[in-house]
This record gives C-alpha cells, structure tokens and sequence, in this order.
C-alpha cells in the first residue's frame, strides 16, 4: 500500500496517483539594532529566521484533488551582514535631544562610538 493524503476510492479504479516534488526559493529578510556587526549577527542566529513549525501543509494550494504530502524548509546560503545605518539625534531639529527625535542615519560612521548618548 503507498502512503498518501489523496482520498480514493472504487470510483478511482484505473486512475494513476501522481507526486510532483517543487522547489521553491524563500527569501527572509530582517534587521536588528545592535552595538555592532558581531552582535547583531549573534541576534539573527539566536532569534531570527524562520518558524519551523509553521511550515506545514496550510501554506501550500490544495484544490481539485490535488493534496500535500510533504513540505520541509531547509537553510542554504545567506548574505553577509550588512551596515544599514546609526541611530542619530535628527540633525534638522534643533530640540532633537529635548524632543527624543532621533532617524537612522545611513551616512554615519559604523564604527563611531556615540558620547551623546541620554
């Protein structure tokens, strides 16, 4: 007997059961604040990627008695980590301190430490 999720009976007498195995490319993208590029790398292994136990049967299409045997998502590659910016007082407002308004700049020094920090 051949283990399957397609519902059959005598009516299916003569029909062929079919498995089709796709693979899909899933792109996950984050972003973390962190002192610097050894921590944030710490934190996207720690507490990033994906979900594992929300990759079931519930993401894929399931119509027209076609029916999911298996899904699985496994690591292959990823980028290095990249600087995106600092966290800077707004240098438009004057009150910027007073006010606690702060952008991320993408125009800072990485590697500048910040003594103005409140």
């Amino acid at each position: 007997m051949t283990d399957t999720n397609v519902i059959y009976t005598k009516n299916d007498i003569g029909k062929n059961l079919y498995r089709k195995k796709t693979y899909y490319t899933l792109v996950v993208e984050q972003e973390v604040l962190a002192k610097d590029k050894d921590e944030a790398d710490n934190l996207f292994i720690d507490n990033g990627g994906i979900n594992h136990s929300e990759i079931t049967t519930q993401i894929t299409e399931q119509k027209n008695g076609v029916e999911t045997y298996y899904v699985d998502a496994n690591w292959s590659d990823s980028d290095n980590t990249e600087y995106v910016g600092k966290v800077v007082y707004n240098e438009d407002n004057e009150y910027a301190k007073e006010d606690g308004d702060v952008e991320i700049n993408a125009s800072a020094d990485e590697t500048e430490i910040n003594n103005n920090k409140e």
